[in-house]
């Protein structure tokens, strides 16, 4: 029988196959391919609407922006809500929030040790230090735990993926001492947008939607035996600190800001003038399993588990 109805086609779609296959796959690909038959039947999507569709996503492939469209669909808030939510139905809410790593992380920074400079050269901005200790839940002080940080450059762009950058620029790895101590010196980085004249802009403009977002720096924070945190601080006063088209900000995230702090005690890190500091301390959970206390960021994880 060649001839189908809509029914009978999806039944084929989501039932044929040759081999047993990845049942997790083939619930997944069921439930998605199920709900697009719906919309396209309900929404009565036209054949020009499919293809332009499809077109959009070739070349959003093809630029590498798949993690801007699912941090600013809310996908990776979406996950960390789920986590979140998991956590405290398990009695585990506490310590430091998580906050979407998003699509930029890069492995593989410089390491040093307790403090450093991310930012090299002249400064390119306000001159800042952040500076605090890595505690577990108890507030014990974590010894040698590995923190990476990492954030835009005055543009907005950042080291790898942003054309005339050098390789691990605004990027560097620090392990705490025996109290959990690190600091690093840097510049307060500036907000940014998606990329102008891109697909992801396209379907933003398309949505009504602004693509900014504000001011923020990443980490990624590993111990053992402790749970790794993934998060990102904000820092205070951006225009779009509560408007974030990644919808990343969270409360107990936006740091605090001193200004004109004298250099006394900074000289280490080329510090001769006052300047901007944050103190901000991480507190990391208690691992459950060693899934936990893996140091790989998210697509790692999906390479190593393929």
């Amino acid at each position: 029988m060649n001839e189908l109805n809509q029914a009978q086609l999806l039944e084929l779609v989501n039932t044929k196959q040759i081999a047993q296959g990845n049942p997790r796959v083939r619930a997944l690909t069921q439930r998605i391919v199920t709900d697009l038959f719906k919309t396209i039947d309900e929404m009565d999507v036209t054949p020009d609407e499919f293809w332009k569709a499809v077109d959009w996503l070739t070349r959003l492939g093809q630029t590498g922006q798949f993690g801007l469209i699912t941090a600013g669909l809310g996908f990776d808030r979406l996950i960390d809500i789920r986590l979140d939510e998991a956590d405290e139905k398990a009695g585990r809410a506490a310590g430091t929030p998580r906050a979407i790593e998003g699509p930029l992380f890069v492995a593989g920074a410089p390491t040093t040790q307790v403090e450093t400079r991310l930012d090299e050269g002249e400064p390119k901005g306000e001159i800042f230090v952040m500076e605090g200790q890595v505690l577990d839940t108890d507030g014990q002080p974590v010894a040698n735990a590995m923190m990476d940080v990492w954030h835009a450059n005055e543009v907005g762009g950042y080291s790898h993926f942003f054309p005339g950058m050098k390789p691990y620029e605004l990027r560097r790895r620090i392990e705490t001492d025996a109290q959990g101590n690190y600091r690093f010196r840097s510049f307060l980085p500036p907000g940014y947008g998606i990329p102008p004249n891109s697909p992801t802009a396209e379907l933003f403009e398309a949505l009504g939607r602004h693509g900014k977002r504000p001011a923020h720096i990443h980490f990624l924070v590993v111990a053992p035996g402790l749970r790794t945190l993934t998060t990102q601080v904000n820092i205070p006063g951006d225009t779009y600190i509560d408007d974030d088209f990644a919808f990343a900000t969270r409360d107990g995230l936006i740091i605090e800001l001193e200004n004109d702090v004298a250099p006394a005690g900074y000289e280490s890190l080329g510090i001769t003038a006052p300047f901007t500091r944050s103190r901000f301390n991480f507190v990391m959970q208690k691992a459950l399993n060693e899934d936990e206390t893996s140091p790989a960021a998210r697509m790692a994880r999906v390479t190593a588990n393929a």
